[in-house]
Formats: structure tokens, sequence, C-alpha cells
């Protein structure tokens, strides 16, 4: 039986079978439904929907939600049979607290049963699945901005950085612009995430952006009937990641950003990590954000610039919405075989922290 490999972020759940040339099985959202007795003695009680959120800037925050989930994912979903689990690997966003770390672990053991388990780090994960062991990975998710320098496979954490923003900040700044454009329609988030994903854009640099001012206007019916103006608004929303001042954030764009923490990095190693950058995470699949990216790039004041790693050929073109399940498919095909996971033995002898010891 193969491993399965889950990688979950704050939006969507990637998992399957450990079959590094395919696409997950599963892309399902994280978000969940609950119904909810109003705890009334009427007997045609109504139910409302309650909606929960697992993952929370990409770590797990509910772990009852969390624990329904993955039932749901790895019985019903993937076709594990109650009794006969295999192994399990899971994706750890950067910086991911230690506690977390144990309570995941503590739960596939002793509540999933799993016969073993791993975890690995994004950013080494989505470097494997371009046939790297050395680079650095810009990962914009939905909840979080991950920069991670990686050599011969392990993150350079001090030199790592986190932002607590993502695809959800750029959906509530394209609402408000929307807003001051359309004041008279009513606008569900959903309805904005929807329209992000369809019309949201990168200019190719800021001066293109300045001139998107009288950009050409385009009408769109939501599904209520409703008719909305987009304009500006779509160009913003990419434009925050290069100038977050957009965002009301004193910070350096994107690529500045990786440039500045490569510095701190060995000068000996400037070179093999900025000519092996990978863009991974949904946002960064946006219209013109990876050209926006790299004429940034030919512009910025490093001596050495940051340069794409293009997927392998036999990849898949969206390789950056789920590369960390990718090389998590890669990685199981190699820690189960040769027995460098948790086994349940250790789990038994050492606890929830023998995690850290054998998942590095």
């Amino acid at each position: 039986m193969e491993a399965l490999v889950v990688d979950a972020g704050s939006k969507l759940l990637k998992a399957g079978a450990a079959i590094p040339d395919q696409s997950p099985a599963m892309i399902i959202p994280s978000q969940m439904k609950r119904m909810v007795d109003d705890a009334s003695d009427n007997p045609t009680t109504v139910f409302e929907d309650v909606t929960l959120d697992p993952i929370e800037r990409g770590f797990i925050r509910d772990w009852d939600a969390m624990e329904d989930l993955l039932r749901y994912v790895v019985y019903t979903g993937l076709g594990w049979e109650e009794g006969n689990e295999g192994n399990i690997l899971f994706t750890d966003p950067l910086c991911t607290p230690k506690a977390i770390r144990e309570q995941l672990v503590q739960l596939m053991f002793e509540t999933f049963n799993v016969s073993g388990f791993y975890a690995s780090e994004q950013a080494v994960l989505s470097l494997y699945a371009v046939g790297r062991i050395s680079g650095c990975t810009v990962d914009i998710g939905h909840g979080k901005i991950d920069i991670a320098p990686v050599l011969e496979g392990a993150v350079q954490h001090i030199a790592s950085k986190r932002f607590e923003l993502g695809g959800t900040d750029l959906t509530k700044l394209f609402a408000q612009e929307l807003g001051k454009s359309n004041p008279s329609v009513n606008l569900s988030m959903s309805d904005v995430e929807t329209l992000k994903e369809q019309y949201a854009n990168c200019a190719e640099d800021e001066v293109a952006y300045e001139k998107t001012q009288n950009c050409e206007i385009e009408q769109h019916t939501l599904p209520d009937g409703q008719v909305i103006s987009i304009g500006r608004e779509r160009y913003s929303v990419g434009e925050a990641l290069f100038q977050p001042s957009i965002l009301g954030l004193e910070e350096h764009g994107i690529v500045e950003q990786l440039v500045r923490i490569i510095s701190t990095v060995s000068s000996e190693n400037h070179r093999q990590l900025l000519e092996n950058t990978v863009l991974c995470g949904g946002t960064t699949s946006m219209t013109g954000f990876e050209g926006r990216f790299q004429k940034e790039a030919s512009l910025c004041s490093s001596a050495i610039r940051p340069t794409l790693v293009k997927p392998p050929e036999y990849m898949s073109e969206n390789l950056g919405l789920y590369s960390a399940w990718i090389g998590g498919a890669i990685l199981a095909k190699v820690v189960f075989p040769q027995n460098q996971h948790v086994t349940k033995a250790d789990y038994d002898e050492t606890g929830p922290s023998v995690v850290h010891r054998k998942c590095f």
C-alpha cells in the first residue's frame, strides 16, 4: 500500500497516494461547514451552517475540525480501512511550532493508528519537486508568505522569513477597491474570491501600473444578477505584492525581500540560492505574476539576480499549486522503504517529541 501524502493549506488540502508524477488525488477546500442544532425542543429544528477553518495562516488551529477533515480524506476519499492504516507524510509550513508538530504526530498514532509517520518542510519539498536540494522558495499561500533559503535539503531557519500576509488579504483588498467603485453592489467574500481568480492581474512594472488608471472597464454579472464594473482594481491585487504600501504595510516588495533574505546567508551560497528560486503557492499563478517577478529580479540591486527554476517537462504546468505535495510524494518513496520515519514503536517509546528527532 502506497504511503499517503497530505499538504494541508489554509484554503486547500491536497492529498493522495505517493505517486510523484501524478497530481494529488484530492484537492478540496480546507474550510468546513458543520450543521449545528439550535438546541430547542421544536421537532422541526432548524439547522444552521457554521463555517470552520481548521487551518489559519498555514497552522492547524481547530484540532476537532482537523480530525473530522482528515477522517473524511483518508477513509472516505482515499480508501483507507479502519484497522488497516498505512504510512502518512505531512508537509510542514515554515516556522511550524513544536507543539503543533507534536499534536499532529499524537493524533496520527493515537486516533488514526497509522503504521508510520513523517513530516518535512514545504520549502524543501517544493525544491525536490523541481529536482533541486538547494535553492530558495517563495511560497505565497492563502494565509501567509514564506521565503526560505535551503542548502543541501536543510532550511536555513535563521535567514528564513514568514509574513502574515497572503491571498486572503489580497481578496480583502480587492473587496475594498471594488466597493469604492461599485458602492451600490452587495458583494460576498466568496464572490470576490471568484472574481479575484478570474480577473486579478500583475502589471508589467510600476510604470505600467500607474497607466492602469485609464485601463478598460469590464462589466461582470454576478450570480444574483447584479452587475459590477472592474477596472484598475484587478491590478491593485498583484501590485500589492510588489508595493505592500498599497496594503498599508511598511515592507519591501517580494523580490527585494528575497534578495535581502539571501544577503544574510554566507556569500559563497548566494549564487546557488538565487539562481535556483522556486515560486509556489496559489497566488503565484496569478496572471502576469511570474513575468513581473522576473522583471523586478532583472532590476534588483543584487550582483547575483534571482533566476526562476522551471518545472521539468514531465511535470504539470500547475506544479507551483502543489509542488510541496509532489516533493512529499518523492520523499515518501525514500523515507518509508528505508525506515527513516517515525514508527509506532518509536512513538510508544518516546512519545510525541520523537517527531523532532526523526523528522527534520
